[in-house]
């Protein structure tokens, strides 16, 4: 079998790398205008704004962010989970690649799962904590 014929595929790190940027989107929406804005740093704030304004939009529309980005870590973690099970090709190589990939795709999942409940908190919780 050829390798354009073989019928195994490996793990892609496409879901887990989606799921961080929609959590990192997450973190910029609310946990770093929470964090600016705590260390004095409210003039940064204020400029950042000033170049990105679309972070206003992300904070006003947080419940919309958090929602997708939620859906989107949860699918990526259910097609990691499908595929954990998943044969490697027989070739050495590339099924050390294989196992290199999963445990990449994993760590990344992780991270972006962090990244969201930091941003969950900011968003919700730290608002009502601190008021």
């Amino acid at each position: 079998m050829t390798a354009d014929t073989d019928p195994v595929k490996p793990p892609s790190v496409l879901p887990a790398t989606l799921s961080l940027f929609t959590s990192a989107s997450t973190l910029i929406c609310c946990a770093l205008p929470a964090m600016l804005v705590s260390l004095g740093m409210g003039a940064v704030m204020a400029g950042l704004i000033e170049v990105v304004p679309q972070i206003t939009w992300l904070g006003q529309h947080k419940e919309t962010v958090f929602t997708v980005a939620g859906l989107l870590i949860a699918a990526a973690g259910y097609w990691q989970w499908r595929a954990r099970n998943l044969p490697c090709p027989v070739d050495p190589a590339q099924a050390r690649a294989c196992a290199r990939l999963r445990t990449i795709s994993w760590a990344i999942w992780w991270v972006s799962v962090i990244a969201y409940l930091v941003g969950a908190f900011f968003a919700f919780l730290a608002a009502d904590l601190l008021l």
